[in-house]
């Protein structure tokens, strides 16, 4: 995660014996900089999420809004994409809130009717859900309308059509795997892939930014999203699922990564997660393959997608430092958003 990166080696500079004192300077000031830019994004959002109200209406739901805004530094962390900034954070907040309806709240007739609404993106379909998943729904569907007029007001490209069908289809993959939970059922590695990187909510969060970030939307290249997406929303996938916890298992989530792989071949849980760290490193490898071959997206959201790959691997590098953030992913968010660097 470069921000990260960049204050280690800050801090780490001054102790090389030919340092320069005024360079090392400089860098101070630049990150300290940024890190304003940083809480005044997080000043906006802060008042949206208020304003949305879904902390209060829904208390059922994890109320992570700076661990989602640290999601949005990982992937957009150069300060003049404040805008990018601010719209992945409320995809991250809505993703967050969604994936609790579908996993912890939500009954399986509930579950079908919200997926339902956001396929048909009709506010009409409103009426036919329960109290808490109205409010929801009409968050959602507000959000991303907001974010596809202003792509209409810049850049004359009507992309509402592009972030419904993202959303429905997470919402589908979400209830496939409610499906699964109710089951009991464990698929076989290959497929779970195949689905997971979906579920990972990975390509929702890189449709919206590749509508936030790029100077010039193309028909062709909205066509050709899931190439510069599958890998890094892969990566994302078996990252989160390598730190499965029991509560997943109290849940009845048998449907992981790792135990998909133990249950089709019969390997021990340390083999399994051998396998998975060795797909992550080989979805590296065709995500650096498929970036270097690209031609239809701009530098801005190729550098995105791979950055969703390596805020993944932070988050998820001691545990779920979403769901549950530790003492050591703390002190990384506060390192990149609120403590500056003493001069």
């Amino acid at each position: 995660m470069q921000r990260l990166e960049a204050r280690w080696n800050i801090e780490n500079y001054d102790k090389q014996s030919r340092a320069n004192k005024l360079l090392h300077k400089l860098a101070i000031l630049d990150f300290n900089m940024v890190q304003s830019v940083y809480q005044s994004d997080l000043q906006e959002l802060s008042r949206w999420w208020k304003r949305v109200g879904l902390a209060n209406k829904l208390s059922f739901a994890r109320d992570r809004l700076i661990e989602s805004f640290f999601w949005a530094v990982g992937m957009v962390f150069q300060p003049q994409f404040s805008k990018c900034r601010v719209g992945l954070t409320k995809v991250v907040k809505l993703i967050t809130v969604l994936d609790d309806i579908y996993d912890v709240y939500g009954s399986p007739e509930e579950l079908q009717q919200l997926t339902d609404a956001v396929e048909k993106w009709d506010v009409n379909a409103v009426d036919h859900l329960p109290d808490y998943m109205k409010i929801f729904f009409l968050a959602l569907y507000n959000t991303a309308n907001d974010l596809a007029y202003d792509t209409l007001k810049e850049q004359d490209q009507f992309v509402i059509s592009h972030l419904r069908k993202g959303w429905a289809d997470l919402c589908k993959a979400f209830l496939r795997e409610a499906e699964w939970r109710n089951k009991k059922h464990i698929p076989k590695f290959d497929e779970y892939i195949d689905h997971g990187w979906v579920s990972s909510s990975g390509a929702v969060l890189l449709t919206h930014a590749y509508f936030l970030i790029s100077q010039n939307i193309t028909d062709e290249a909205i066509k050709s999203l899931n190439h510069p997406m599958r890998f890094p929303c892969s990566i994302f996938r078996l990252a989160n699922d390598l730190t499965s916890s029991k509560d997943d298992a109290e849940r009845g989530e048998l449907a992981k990564a790792v135990s998909c792989y133990m249950h089709e071949t019969g390997v021990s849980d340390e083999v399994a997660r051998d396998y998975v760290r060795k797909a992550i490193d080989q979805n590296w490898k065709m995500m650096n393959k498929e970036n270097a071959h690209n031609s239809l997206f701009d530098n801005s959201f190729i550098e995105t997608a791979s950055n969703l790959a390596r805020i993944a691997l932070c988050q998820y590098q001691y545990g779920d430092a979403h769901t549950a953030p530790s003492d050591s992913s703390s002190n990384r968010i506060k390192s990149v958003i609120f403590e500056p660097i003493q001069l």
